[in-house]
């Protein structure tokens, strides 16, 4: 899938008029069966799989919020079909507008942005279920899993579930990841897919708690982790590509240390460095030729690396200095090429300058608990995205040795845990 891009200059960017808000509008029975349609041959290809008896427990008409883990594509085939005799609204990026925003609010979708303090989005929910009487699905995750396991959470989720006073629905998908994860390129493996769905909270549940022990209920519900899941029900991925892109995730070598020397073909990850070789098993393991290797799966790995990283960024080291490619997200009609900077991240939050010197942007660490890093963006690269009320800039770092996206979203994570601690970094 690819987004529209035209060439602007910086200037005449920044001085077009921003889209102009309309609140959500009512969802059509035909744009939920339009969907459904789409979606038939993908979910008969996966057998997909559910149980929404739960649901039963809920009004035919009753608006509910539907929270989902977020794996690929697939996950909005999977609302699609379980939800296509109940009005909807999706969140979905605004991004994802871009050039088809009539289309995009047709079927229910309302824009935000990802990983930004979002007000209007808050207003327009609101509306949503107590105006037009409609349920909202919600990846609250707001961002495919890299190693396949769970991603932050927003801390304001459970003010949020307070606020809208609506039962809370949770799906958990099994198999979606292992299909289609982000770093394969998205080439689709042979996996079934399946999805479990339970009433997580009901209107009395939700008067009870408060908002932080609503936030704990939400924490352990999105805990979990794909490859450690596919081992112990023994499913089996076969496609000899399946460690193909993983060097994007594991992008440090654990025996030398060495950043981007990981390269894969294949089902294995090569250290160009020092010639450690790692083969990802056909049942989600890790192994290397000596028999033994320090990690069993993919989630140990990345684990490590974010230990890794907390530890540069307390010793001050931490440090991504990178020239990059420069896009603007000011509509929903065009992304705009500005032309190209430098991104530097390191204790002190981000920085990104270009475009003639024009352009001088700075965000803090408690600016965003995560960061809006994505592999092959509309298969244009991989991205890194910051900014505000005023512009969202997607960062495409460029040059001889690739800078690891997931190793800037680990970073941005860990520092705005440590600057909630007065004096950490």
């Amino acid at each position: 899938m690819k987004i529209k891009v035209t060439d602007k200059d910086y200037d005449e960017v920044m001085a077009m008029p921003r889209e102009k808000h309309t609140r959500p509008a009512r969802q059509s029975a035909l744009a939920r069966a339009v969907l459904r349609a789409a979606s038939s041959f993908e979910m008969k290809s996966v057998s997909f799989e559910c149980d929404a008896s739960p649901l039963r427990a809920l009004g035919k008409d009753e608006p509910c919020l539907i929270l989902m883990n977020h794996s690929s594509f697939t996950d909005l085939q999977i609302t699609s079909t379980l939800f296509h005799d109940r009005q909807y609204h999706i969140v979905c990026t605004n991004d994802g507008f871009i050039g088809k925003e009539s289309l995009m609010k047709w079927i229910g979708c309302i824009p935000t942005r990802k990983f930004m303090t979002d007000t209007v989005l808050v207003r327009d929910l609101r509306y949503a279920v107590q105006d037009l009487k409609s349920s909202i699905i919600m990846f609250p995750e707001a961002s495919y899993s890299f190693d396949g396991t769970e991603t932050p959470l927003p801390e304001s989720l459970g003010k949020l579930i307070k606020m809208l006073g609506i039962p809370v629905v949770m799906i958990m998908t099994r198999g979606s990841f292992l299909r289609d994860p982000l770093y394969n390129g998205l080439r689709k493996r042979n996996v079934r897919v399946s999805a479990e769905v339970r009433i997580l909270l009901d209107r009395e549940d939700i008067r009870a708690a408060d908002a932080s022990r609503i936030d704990d209920i939400l924490k352990d519900a999105f805990s979990y982790d794909h490859f450690r899941d596919q081992h112990q029900r023994g499913i089996t991925v076969s496609e000899p590509f399946r460690a193909e892109g993983l060097e994007r995730v594991l992008y440090r070598c654990p025996e030398c240390g060495g950043e981007g020397t990981n390269v894969t073909e294949g089902d294995r990850i090569t250290c160009t460095s020092c010639g450690t070789v790692h083969t990802l098993c056909e049942d989600g393991t890790l192994s290397s030729p000596g028999g033994e290797t320090r990690f069993t799966y993919v989630s140990d790995w990345y684990a490590w690396e974010r230990e890794c990283v907390r530890n540069e960024i307390l010793s001050g080291a931490y440090l991504i200095d990178t020239p990059v490619d420069i896009l603007i997200l000011r509509d929903m009609k065009s992304m705009y090429r500005v032309g190209d900077g430098t991104l530097v991240h390191d204790c002190s939050g981000f920085h990104l300058t270009g475009c003639g010197g024009r352009l001088d942007y700075s965000q803090s660490p408690r600016s965003s608990y995560s960061l809006y890093a994505d592999y092959f963006w509309y298969e244009i690269g991989d991205m890194i995205s910051i900014g505000d009320s005023k512009a969202q800039y997607y960062c495409f770092p460029k040059g001889e040795k690739a800078v690891p996206v997931a190793k800037a979203r680990l970073a941005a994570e860990e520092m705005y845990k440590l600057s909630a601690k007065e004096g950490s970094i």
